[in-house]
């Protein structure tokens, strides 16, 4: 039970991390297309290096224990979210925008109010990605000293114990399933009720830069 705490602690934190980072970087890519083509390529450049190697980078910088499995964990977890909140933004309806923009909205206005709620499904998909990875990749902390259901598989490694090696990769597979079931049903009700909120915003702005053509 204590590692399985372990394991909440680490994806928890990474978690939290990616998502400050990863929303905030895929929305100011929006408004850049250089940050955009720079950030886009980091980003596959550090999917591209094997966990473990990255795991094993840090040691160097960071040490061993919490703080090197977090960071390692939190670049990975970021990269589906960074993408999924540009891709969000970017494919938000031109017209919706414009109808925004012609009723006076700021960029603030225009990002809180329309972009972001029309961009949450796709940006949802994304975090639950993230979060997924984020709880497997946790698994093999251990390997750099920190704590977690990944302690469970390396003992059962070091003492080829096959029996609990697969208990602990069972274990790690339950907690990634029941976090993305957890969030699949958040991602229901948050799109049923942001999306329809933001469309019915939208049409109520069209409706008024209609009135305002007509002169009423």
């Amino acid at each position: 039970l204590e590692l399985l705490w372990q394991h909440v602690y680490l994806t928890g934190i990474s978690v939290l991390l990616l998502t400050v980072v990863g929303v905030g970087l895929g929305t100011a890519m929006t408004y850049s297309r250089r940050l955009a083509s720079v950030g886009l390529a980091v980003t596959n450049v550090i999917y591209t290096i094997p966990s473990i190697a990255l795991f094993g980078s840090l040691i160097f910088v960071t040490g061993i224990g919490n703080t090197s499995a977090i960071i390692a964990i939190s670049a990975y977890g970021m990269l589906p979210l960074i993408r999924n909140t540009y891709v969000g933004l970017r494919e938000v309806n031109a017209g919706v925008i414009e109808a925004a923009v012609g009723m006076g909205s700021t960029p603030l206005q225009l990002l809180l109010r329309i972009r972001l709620p029309l961009a949450l499904p796709v940006m949802i998909a994304g975090f639950r990605t993230a979060v997924v990875m984020t709880i497997a990749l946790g698994g093999i902390a251990s390997f750099i000293g920190a704590g977690g259901l990944g302690v469970v598989i390396w003992r059962g490694i070091s003492t080829y114990n096959w029996e609990l090696t697969i208990a602990g990769s069972i274990l790690v597979a339950l907690f990634a399933i029941t976090a993305d079931g957890i969030l699949n049903l958040i991602e229901k009700t948050i799109r049923q009720r942001m999306y329809g909120l933001a469309e019915r915003k939208v049409s109520a702005w069209n409706s008024m830069r209609k009135l305002r053509r007509l002169g009423l």
